[in-house]
């Protein structure tokens, strides 16, 4: 590693602690969140655990501050080193103890202890090590070479958000990808181009559903390709004046339609009578419009 790498190494840790620090005195306030982690399972109640992660996000501000103010500081950086080692055993513990809970080391995470849990406590163990072996200011290398504290700091980005608990981040870069080398199904030859259940979940945003959800009374029932249009076939329900008629309800979409490239797909409705198989008119259906 560059000297000038470790000597940059001070912001680009404080902005990890300091983002992590904050998201736990806002997103930790009171119990309830806190009670889904590891922690509480440790300290034995969920405000105790909201306590501790409110005591931690403080301590990592506070040492945010540090490596900021003082850099290169042997003690600020062993500080670090300290706490990202020891996030890595509370890790260990939480991996063990409570597999389904989560670690609260941010405050967007909800889900069970993984991988980038870890990987972000292993890159504040290395941090610390990295600021406790600096040589010189990050305010003064950092004019001296531009290049490098601008490679650190896209390097640093890109992590951040690689690491991120939340992944709502990613869809657009993924709905690009799609729309520029297509769907992976879309050569299968004679197959779906788009999985059925993107299809059901597309045809169930649309207004056409919208307005015709009130005939329908099961799940998907069959579903086939027809034509370049995917056909989906529902359950129906009418009762005028009060007697029941069973109906077919039938949707049909594009077969290469998903959310990924459509916003309101074009949608084309028929309902059948299930004894006759005869078309039910608009009229008959107790005013519920279709949308075409």
């Amino acid at each position: 590693m560059s000297a000038a790498a470790l000597d940059l190494a001070a912001p680009l840790l404080a902005g990890v602690l300091g983002t992590a620090g904050a998201g736990k005195l806002v997103g930790h306030g009171t119990a309830r969140p806190a009670h889904r982690t590891a922690l509480a399972r440790l300290l034995r109640g969920g405000r105790r655990a909201a306590l501790a992660l409110r005591a931690l996000g403080a301590l990592e501000l506070l040492l945010s501050a540090a490596l900021l103010v003082l850099s290169p500081s042997v003690a600020a950086g062993g500080t670090a080193a300290a706490l990202g080692a020891g996030f890595l055993g509370y890790l260990g513990y939480a991996r063990a103890a409570a597999p389904g809970a989560s670690c609260g080391c941010t405050a967007r995470d909800d889900g069970p202890v993984g991988a980038r849990a870890f990987a972000r406590a292993a890159v504040v163990a290395a941090g610390g090590v990295a600021v406790a072996l600096a040589r010189h200011p990050w305010w003064v290398t950092a004019p001296r070479h531009p290049a490098a504290t601008g490679c650190c700091a896209l390097a640093a980005a890109a992590g951040l958000l690689a690491l991120r608990a939340d992944r709502r981040w990613r869809m657009p870069w993924r709905r690009l990808r799609l729309r520029l080398t297509g769907h992976p199904l879309a050569g299968i030859p004679n197959g779906p181009r788009v999985p059925v259940a993107a299809t059901v979940e597309l045809l169930e945003r649309s207004l056409a559903w919208q307005s015709t959800a009130p005939l329908v009374r099961s799940a998907l029932l069959d579903h086939w390709d027809e034509g370049g249009w995917r056909i989906l076939q529902y359950a129906g329900l009418h009762a005028p004046g009060g007697t029941a008629r069973p109906l077919v309800v039938l949707f049909a979409l594009d077969a290469g339609a998903s959310r990924d490239a459509v916003r309101e797909p074009a949608v084309r409705v028929s309902v059948l009578d299930a004894d006759t198989g005869e078309p039910v008119a608009a009229g008959d259906r107790a005013g519920h419009p279709l949308r075409r």
